[in-house]
């Protein structure tokens, strides 16, 4: 009995890595692109955003596969674009994995790499099209993004309401001086 529980659990975990690598490694971009290209496992790398709206069935957000999960316009970088990702639903098992909020303005969602099965057109989710996750590991955890204020746009701004001031009392002095003289 003890030989046959060694042996079950050499053939688990040697199954184990083959199973993760039967997943196809893809670009949120190619899944956008060609839908119905990719059938079966794939993994893929993005920026949980948006919600996690928890359901009976599992949590559903959005995964952002964009410049901006590599470089955030907070965080020094450049605009490069539009935002584009996928729907997924995570197990709530594996939902609890998740300790950051998701991505949204100021925030920076965590960076994961999920693997799980492209569903495109699902006919028992009405035709939606998602990701149906079965593994998930964070690559990065999400963190606050501050937004500094431009100094220089600041003091010019500041510059020209003082010169706007000064102009606008300019005529009332003039009145006064006159009232004076009178």
């Amino acid at each position: 009995m003890k030989r046959f529980l060694i042996f079950t659990l050499v053939v688990l975990a040697l199954a184990a890595p083959a199973a993760a690598q039967e997943a196809v490694p893809v670009e949120v971009v190619d899944l956008l692109d060609s839908p119905e290209a990719y059938q079966g496992t794939v993994a893929v790398t993005g920026e949980l955003i948006g919600d996690y709206g928890i359901r009976t069935q599992g949590m559903w957000t959005q995964l952002n596969g964009d410049s901006y999960v590599s470089a955030p316009v907070l965080d020094g970088g450049g605009l490069t674009g539009g935002n584009y990702g996928i729907a997924v639903r995570i197990p709530l098992d594996l939902a609890g994995l998740l300790e950051d909020p998701p991505g949204g303005y100021r925030v920076r969602g965590p960076v994961v790499e999920i693997v799980g099965e492209w569903r495109y057109h699902d006919p028992k989710s009405g035709g939606e099209t998602y990701l149906d996750v079965v593994a998930l590991s964070i690559v990065e955890p999400g963190h606050t993004l501050s937004e500094h204020p431009n100094y220089w746009l600041l003091v010019a701004g500041l510059i020209l309401i003082a010169a706007a001031l000064m102009l606008h009392t300019q005529p009332f002095a003039r009145r006064r001086k006159k009232a004076r003289r009178s």
